[in-house]
């Protein structure tokens, strides 16, 4: 009989596997094996990393570094804080401005005074004098060619920005340095709405009743202080979240002055082309949109050659932009834009200073309607009596004489004369109320005859109610 108490000891392969089979063993090993694979970071013994290292040079380049790391975290700290006060300063600003802001359509007639339209015998436009507004137009109603003309002109980023373009000021101040200038001085780098809330003079309407005058309130609206500028930037992005683009545009095309007394690019399409604002085609769009950068400048009526050479710069912006294809820019160029028949004729100008100076106020010179008049110039006849006064000057009268010259007109109903003086450059004019002194007013006219003399011995009896002027451009 075997004794119990005296039982054969387990193996070692035994043990290994009883272990593995529990999950007490099982944890176990994996204890261990973690233990063995998983070591911990060696401590690595000596100075604190904020401790001053030990020698001279050391300790300062230590120090600098130190002072420049608290430098710079206090720059960012400042800059991040005065950074959040002005973005929440003006965006107030923005938000009190948008408040003000009208119906855009309420700002596309903002002149202070009307116009006036002059008619000859005939009916036919031949003199325009104030500030003509030709009615409104919006971006659906003028010719694509103009909208587009614009855009590439004044302002390619457009329908990208919100009102003010960081990329055209920073472009702008280059250009003017490079040439020499002020960061402020010359190109301005605004936008289409930046140059649209310039227009609007920040929303401060001109005042009829003060003392100031319509060419100074115009001067003030047009001052390019950093201050200023500052407003129009707030304004403009005020505008950006009133209007949408297109509306910006429409007022901004209504707005512009565009020479020769227009306000709009309907009153400047009558005016240099005889036809509506819907109408241009590409080489007539590049001509009025040449005209926002210099309108007296570029005006047709006074250097029409001046005016085509720049809207043949217009029309390269618009074949580069993508707005016209080569053959249609090539074609705006060889057929350049020309004034029609009316804007063309220059007869008559003096005629139509004397109306305004003569006429009733309310009609004329403080009119704040659009008023038409007609008269009774003969255009025909006016341009014959200057061409044969200029032919009698040119072929007949030497340099330097002191010779005068009178170009009397003769109807049923009336008799004018005019006598020209060419030492004192005066002329006389006769009426029931005596004779008058007409400063550089060159002729007159309305029916027929063409007569020169040496002195001045006639006189005679008209009203000059019924008189019209006659231009001269001789010497």
């Amino acid at each position: 009989m075997v004794d119990s108490s005296h039982r054969r000891p387990r193996l070692v392969a035994d043990k290994i596997y009883s272990k593995k089979g529990t999950a007490s063993g099982r944890n176990h090993a994996r204890t261990e094996s973690t233990s063995r694979g998983k070591r911990g970071p060696v401590q690595k013994t000596g100075r604190r990393r904020d401790q001053p290292p030990r020698g001279v040079f050391a300790r300062i380049r230590f120090g600098l570094y130190h002072l420049i790391g608290w430098i710079l975290r206090l720059i960012w700290g400042l800059t991040w804080r005065i950074g959040m006060v002005f973005t929440v300063l003006i965006a107030v600003a923005v938000f009190y401005t948008r408040t003000t802001l009208p119906e855009a359509v309420d700002l596309l007639d903002g002149r202070a005074r009307g116009s006036v339209t002059m008619l000859d015998r005939e009916g036919r436009v031949f003199a325009w004098r104030g500030d003509q507004f030709g009615g409104v137009v919006t971006t659906e109603t003028v010719s694509i060619h103009l909208k587009n003309a614009i855009v590439a002109t004044e302002d390619k980023r457009f329908y990208r920005h919100f009102g003010v373009s960081p990329r055209g000021i920073a472009s702008a101040v280059r250009i003017n340095l490079r040439e020499g200038r002020g960061p402020l001085s010359g190109h301005g780098g605004s936008t289409i709405t930046q140059q649209t809330a310039k227009l609007l003079c920040l929303g401060e309407p001109f005042d009829v009743t003060s003392s100031q005058t319509e060419a100074e309130y115009e001067a003030q609206c047009r001052v390019g202080t950093l201050w200023r500028k500052a407003k129009e930037a707030v304004y403009a992005i005020a505008m950006e979240t009133r209007y949408s683009k297109n509306e910006i545009l429409t007022i901004y095309m209504n707005r512009a002055f565009l020479g020769a007394g227009t306000r709009g690019f309907e009153a400047a399409s009558q005016r240099y082309f005889g036809k509506s604002a819907s109408d241009v085609n590409a080489a007539e769009a590049a001509m009025l949109a040449g005209l926002l950068v210099a309108p007296t400048r570029y005006a047709p009526t006074n250097n029409l050659s001046r005016a085509q050479n720049r809207a043949s710069v217009i029309v390269g912006l618009m074949e580069d932009q993508g707005y016209l294809d080569t053959v249609r820019a090539q074609a705006a160029r060889d057929n350049p834009a020309r004034l029609s028949q009316a804007a063309a004729v220059r007869a008559g100008g003096y005629f139509a200073d004397w109306v305004m100076a003569s006429g009733p106020e309310f009609f004329t010179r403080n009119t704040t309607e659009d008023v038409i008049i007609r008269t009774t110039l003969d255009q025909r006849l006016q341009r014959a009596a200057e061409e044969a006064l200029a032919h009698v000057f040119d072929t007949k009268v030497r340099e330097g004489s002191k010779a005068q010259a009178a170009i009397v007109i003769m109807s049923a109903v009336q008799t004018l004369c005019l006598c020209r003086s060419t030492g004192t450059g005066l002329f006389a004019l006769w009426h029931s109320d005596g004779c008058q002194l007409l400063p550089q007013y060159p002729g007159l006219g309305s029916m027929v005859p063409v007569q020169l003399f040496q002195h001045v011995p006639w006189w005679g009896h008209v009203d000059p109610r019924l008189a019209g002027f006659v231009e001269y451009s001789g010497g």
